[in-house]
């Protein structure tokens, strides 16, 4: 083969790969486009209003391993078995747990014979075998566990949507302890009145105070990285709707904020778009700043409790606040509403 063949058949080569790649590009492209634009034209009702959160986990969530003082000296059976912090224990001898007294009792029924748990850590299915300890001060058996299953707080609403669906926090809730996302078993979402506060300083962070009623407003289903989710109780038919906002239409600017400091309920208060990220693959996609004179004397900035606050640009429904600075509590990160509507809908 001639010399200016090889090269006219190296251009063709190398012209086609440019060509499949420009194609799985467009392609890409396309397909996000389509999904940003199919979302955007998705109707929702945002809030603002504080509510109550009160959640069950799947199986039992190990906050820590402890000691066992025995007559033959300290144990430690579930650090031996290399149980951990963030386990979750969801069968005791092939018995299903999602209480703490389940796990407990078994435990103190146990005699001291070995018990098989099933854990999940990491997405992973394992057991272990853990033989208890007679505890020479309780007269039980203990297995140096400390567990949780449920968790309770307050957060605000994001949105409904026309289906009864709800959106809020923005963020996923953890445990305190362990901060890893809680499994969900079932939620309530509940009303919950604000009674105070305290106002947020640079290196402190400020919090809202709540009373959780007994009254609720909905079902918690899904408790995600990016918000939980539910279905509300309220009749939707007569709330006001707003298009959802694409990436590319958020600007660096003034926004409104909508969120609930007081008994008056959710009020809107001036933000600034300082930073906008659409290539961000979490859930950190922008950066506001309370600008509202008003908010800040009174609250000293963001608080704690405020995440899942809805925030509107230019009429549409752009995103939610979701964690503040600690050294500057007139900030804080924001998820694109967009994502937490694709979530809604999964």
């Amino acid at each position: 083969m001639l010399r200016g063949e090889k090269l006219k058949n190296v251009k063709n080569i190398l012209s086609l790969i440019l060509v499949i790649v420009f194609a799985v590009f467009v392609s890409n492209y396309d397909e996000g486009t389509q999904a940003a634009a199919s979302l955007s034209m998705h109707m929702v009702s945002v809030s603002g209003e504080s509510f109550g959160i009160k959640m069950h986990t799947a199986g039992v969530l190990v906050i820590s391993t402890a000691e066992v003082q025995t007559e033959s000296g300290v144990k430690n059976p579930a650090a031996d078995v290399g149980l951990k912090a963030g386990d979750v224990i969801t069968h005791v001898n092939g018995k299903a747990v999602n209480k703490c007294n389940e796990v407990s009792a078994a435990i103190e029924k146990s005699g001291g014979k070995q018990m098989i748990l099933s854990i999940r850590r990491d997405d992973t299915q394992k057991s272990v075998a853990l033989k208890p300890e007679l505890s020479a001060s309780a007269g039980t058996y203990k297995a140096g566990l400390w567990i949780r299953d449920s968790s309770a707080g307050i957060g605000t609403v994001t949105f409904t949507d026309k289906a009864g669906n709800f959106a809020a926090l923005g963020h996923g809730v953890t445990d305190v302890d362990t901060h890893t996302l809680l499994p969900l078993k079932n939620g309530e979402a509940l009303q919950s009145d604000i009674i105070g506060f305290s106002e947020a300083q640079k290196g402190k962070a400020g919090e809202l105070y709540g009373v959780l009623t007994d009254t609720p407003i909905g079902s918690i289903t899904k408790n995600t990285d990016g918000g939980i989710y539910g279905v509300t109780k309220a009749n939707t038919a007569s709330l006001h709707y707003i298009p959802v906002a694409e990436p590319k239409e958020i600007k660096r600017g003034k926004a409104t904020m909508y969120t609930t400091i007081d008994a008056k309920g959710p009020q809107a208060f001036e933000v600034y778009i300082s930073f906008v990220s659409r290539l961000s693959a979490g859930y950190k996609d922008m950066i506001i700043k309370v600008t509202d004179e008003n908010l800040l004397k009174r609250t000293g900035g963001i608080l704690q409790g405020m995440s899942g606050s809805p925030i509107v640009q230019n009429g549409k429904f752009v995103g939610a606040l979701t964690h503040v600075f600690v050294n500057k509590p007139e900030m804080g990160y924001a998820v694109f509403g967009y994502k937490m509507v694709n979530l809604s809908k999964q």
